[in-house]
């Protein structure tokens, strides 16, 4: 034959040959015994031969039905084992993408605490800057950066971000203090053209020019941006919370003092059919609680909640 007959009969002769009772195979499929006789019949007439012998009530398998039925069976049971394999690999692995300044700077440092709490699960990190697609990556959940609308995704608020132009003591020490936003246009900025510069200005009331002042150095992270201002390179526009530690630290100051948040926050986003599957909820609720609680310990807003 050029195609196979239809598979939902074939599932169900399957399982009427193998318990040679179309009452029980219809108890096992969910289905009616009149269901399944009509199945077992379509299929009969596709073949043109008869795969069961009747005898009233009692149905018996053909020698042509004896035939197939342990094949089937056999390809059956090698679907089972294939379905149960595949999804005990894809429950143990769980698979984040992120951007790689989060990834670098948030995450990478703190995802031991989670598999520590779940040792069952091996977590693997796919860090790049490009917005992937989910299904075709083979990725379970993403962190992204917007504003909470990617179809067929649900999106859950992690943060709000404050944007801060920051720069090293030493370098403030030098060439400091800065007295307003417009200052800035006379000194050294990194990546200059970064929109993150435009929405600073913008929000401080002042217009951007990023041909003003000395040239600046064009980095494309925030990761290298960050570690170039450490290194007193110049001022990089940052994501605050990104950079907590090292403020801390005393790694980094705020070069001009403001309170500016950015037009894109800090998101989960996960397939909608994958909501409740134990390795997603098992992040997510993780991930959550852990900027909740850094929420809760920054009285001074950093992370701009609301």
């Amino acid at each position: 034959m050029s195609s196979l007959p239809p598979l939902s009969a074939i599932r169900v002769f399957e399982a009427a040959a193998r318990r040679e009772n179309f009452t029980a195979a219809a108890q096992e499929l969910g289905m009616t015994q009149a269901a399944v006789s009509y199945q077992v019949k379509l299929l009969e007439e596709r073949l043109g031969i008869s795969l069961f012998q009747r005898a009233g009530r009692k149905v018996a398998l053909t020698e042509k039905g004896r035939e197939i039925a342990p094949i089937l069976t056999r390809a059956f049971d090698q679907m089972r084992e294939g379905f149960a394999a595949l999804t005990q690999d894809h429950s143990a692995v769980l698979t984040i993408s992120c951007t790689n300044s989060f990834a670098h700077l948030w995450l990478a440092p703190r995802i031991g605490a989670f598999q520590m709490r779940h040792p069952q699960l091996a977590v693997r990190i796919q860090a790049e800057d490009a917005v992937v697609d989910l299904a075709r990556a083979g990725v379970d959940l993403a962190i992204r950066g917007g504003r909470g609308e990617w179809p067929g995704l649900e999106a859950r608020l992690l943060t709000h971000n404050r944007l801060v132009p920051m720069c090293s003591p030493g370098w403030l020490a030098r060439n400091g203090p800065v007295a307003d936003a417009k200052a800035l246009h006379a000194l050294p900025r990194l990546s200059p053209d970064d929109m993150w510069w435009h929405e600073w200005f913008a929000a401080m009331g002042v217009e951007d020019d990023p041909a003003a002042g000395p040239p600046g150095i064009a980095l494309d992270s925030q990761v290298m941006e960050g570690r170039a201002a450490i290194a007193g390179q110049g001022i990089a526009i940052l994501n605050h919370f990104l950079w907590k530690t090292e403020v801390e630290g005393g790694l980094l100051v705020e070069a001009v003092p403001s309170y500016v948040r950015e037009l894109a926050s800090y998101w989960i986003v996960y397939p909608a059919h994958a909501r409740n599957t134990p390795k997603v909820k098992a992040f997510r609720d993780w991930i959550c609680a852990e900027f909740a609680d850094a929420i809760a310990a920054d009285p001074e807003g950093v992370y701009l909640p609301r």
